[in-house]
């Protein structure tokens, strides 16, 4: 093995630690027994958590603390009724006019429990909170409007329906705020409208917010995976600005001054966002945390809220769309305000528009004649083999010279291996000769690299192949698939589940590296390639590693085809041709005997 060999494996061992230290989740404090009945759920109810500078904080209804205008208002016993569309089913509380949940009727959690993205059973979400004239922050979650439905009533809505609810809060007779909800039965979106009638002398600063505060309930099995997707956004100016509590000890915080587009955040596959239609909004601020679960696991929930302008005005509105539902791709674009944005797809100048243009459409084009995904990526594989042929070929050409040359090249370097400039000038000349491109064998691999970081953010982020089975152990092509457990764990990588897929896309690249790597001082990286990609690959998605281990089906085929027609085939020298510069080199040449 020379020199080289061994710098390039110190650095993929490198690279390769370094991915699993950066992946590794951050040991965790010392669990409370709230946190451990809250871990055998998979979520945590954060309604209650104390956040002095948080612009939602929760407010007593004490009289002192609500000041001249609201210290009067009674509280009493909410009603909940119930709003059912064939997507979903929301459940709504005369406590601050607010969601208390809401049910996705096509998806499933981890464990095949409905899905419900309010996250806390006594959450209440999308709400009011602006500061008066007294000095006093109101936050209408805590008060109850009056609503002209009974309680427990259910109201279902068709694809072509519509329902609006009418939330009223009386400051006093001529003062009330009317909060107006409008449910469509054809999508994951609802409309709202804030209304203040009388309210000029009471809301200060010229602002109130409109609020989500406790983000989204954690739906899948591993927390720290789905934290590594939990985010919030605001999206002003046509720039995405993104909130990341990666860090248990940090609450990270941005607040915006201007028009803001929208506030929104995400789990691992759905989102929430709110939506300013009518004003334009002057600000938003988002906030993170970033809290410990048994088993070394995380939670991140995230605060939204949303500055609009209150001009003082006797009668003033406010409208938006609330989005709550899946990051689908086609769904979320609809909306035609960018939101499609906050999917993890890539890099922006390479990669996302590979996922965005290139795998997303043809997988849902495959997926209108094939039901299993995994049968569609198996046709993908294929199709991108038949794409990239022309270059493998040509890879696969240039090895066979090369191992035919191998030969000729230890009697050059044992020829002159004491003179190593000599050496290299006679091997590039060898190179020549032949029309032997030296790196020609990574080139299609070079080429591959953008699309299979592509598929795995198209995997880990888009929710078509979430919960989709292939066959045998392998139920989620989202996650790794699970093919055995060891009685240990390995150390530095931390590995100490087995990916049947990984295994096999390891084996079939071995096999691929013994057929074309001839070279004696290579031969490690017929085993150590394999071994290092396995460890890396186990932790992908599982979608992602049948891609590859088609793939290597394919190149396998293609090489024993390829060292079965061309296995008589002697080596032949390549005519020189004319260099493309060589009428320019002429005249370079005669210009000392030109005259001026």
């Amino acid at each position: 093995m020379d020199r080289s060999t061994v710098i390039g494996f110190v650095l993929i061992g490198l690279v390769l630690m370094l991915w699993m230290w950066m992946n590794a989740p951050t040991p965790p404090k010392p669990s409370t027994v709230a946190d451990t009945t809250a871990a055998k759920q998979h979520r945590t109810d954060t309604s209650n958590y104390d956040v002095s500078s948080r612009p939602t904080d929760k407010i007593s209804v004490a009289s002192d603390t609500l000041g001249k205008y609201f210290s009067q208002l009674s509280v009493s016993q909410p009603k909940m009724f119930t709003i059912e569309t064939p997507l979903y089913q929301a459940e709504l509380s005369t406590k601050g006019g607010s969601l208390h949940s809401w049910v996705l009727k096509k998806y499933k959690t981890w464990n095949q429990y409905p899905v419900n993205l309010i996250n806390g059973d006594t959450a209440k979400e999308f709400n009011l909170v602006f500061l008066t004239s007294d000095g006093k922050l109101i936050n209408t979650k805590q008060f109850t409007f009056e609503v002209d439905r009974s309680n427990d009533e259910v109201i279902a809505l068709g694809d072509a329906d519509s329902f609006k609810v009418n939330f009223i809060l009386r400051i006093d007779e001529k003062r009330r705020i009317v909060k107006s909800l409008t449910f469509h039965g054809s999508g994951y979106s609802f409309d709202a409208e804030y209304r203040f009638e009388g309210m000029q002398d009471v809301i200060s600063n010229y602002e109130y917010q409109v609020t989500w505060e406790n983000g989204l309930r954690y739906l899948e099995h591993n927390s720290i995976n789905e934290s590594n997707s939990a985010k919030a956004y605001t999206f002003a100016g046509g720039e995405l600005t993104e909130l990341d509590a990666a860090n248990f000890n940090d609450v990270p915080k941005q607040s915006l001054s201007g028009r803001v587009s929208w506030v929104a955040t995400r789990n691992k596959y759905f989102a929430v966002a709110i939506i300013p239609r009518e004003k334009e909004s002057q600000g938003a601020y988002i906030e993170g945390r970033r809290l410990n679960m048994p088993d070394n696991g995380a939670k991140e929930n995230y605060s939204l809220a949303l500055k609009m302008p209150f001009t003082g005005q006797s009668i003033e509105t406010g409208r938006y769309t609330v989005y709550i539902g899946p990051l689908d791709f086609d769904i979320v674009k609809q909306y035609n305000v960018e939101l499609e944005r906050i999917m993890s797809l890539g890099a922006a100048w390479i990669i996302r528009p590979i996922s965005e243009y290139v795998i997303i459409p043809l997988f849902k084009f495959l997926h209108l004649f094939i039901a299993n995904y995994g049968i569609v990526l198996i046709i993908f594989a294929l199709i991108i083999k038949i794409v990239l042929y022309p270059l493998t070929k040509s890879s696969m050409v240039s090895m066979r010279k090369m191992q035919a040359l191998q030969p000729v090249m230890e009697e050059i370097r044992e020829k002159f291996k004491n003179d190593p400039q000599k050496m290299n000038q006679q091997v590039m000349r060898l190179y020549k000769e032949y029309g032997v491109n030296p790196a020609g064998g990574c080139l299609p691999l070079v080429l591959q690299m953008p699309i299979l970081y592509a598929l795995w953010a198209v995997f880990s982020s888009t929710i078509e192949l979430r919960q989709a089975s292939f066959v045998g152990w392998i139920h989620d092509l989202s996650s790794p698939d699970v093919a055995f457990t060891l009685p240990f764990r390995l150390p530095i990588f931390g590995v100490d589940q087995i990916s049947g897929l990984a295994l096999l896309m390891g084996i079939t690249m071995f096999i691929q590296q013994k057929m074309s790597v001839k070279d004696p001082r290579q031969k490690a990286m017929v085993w150590m390639m394999p071994i290092l990609m396995t460890l890396l690959f186990n932790s992908f998605p599982s979608g992602l590693n049948l891609y590859y281990f088609i793939f290597n089906i394919l190149t396998i085929g293609q090489q024993s085809w390829m060292n079965k027609s061309h296995k008589n085939e002697p080596l032949k020298k390549v005519e020189e041709k004319k260099r493309a510069g060589g009428i320019f080199n002429r005249l370079t040449k005669n210009l000392p005997n030109m005259k001026r």
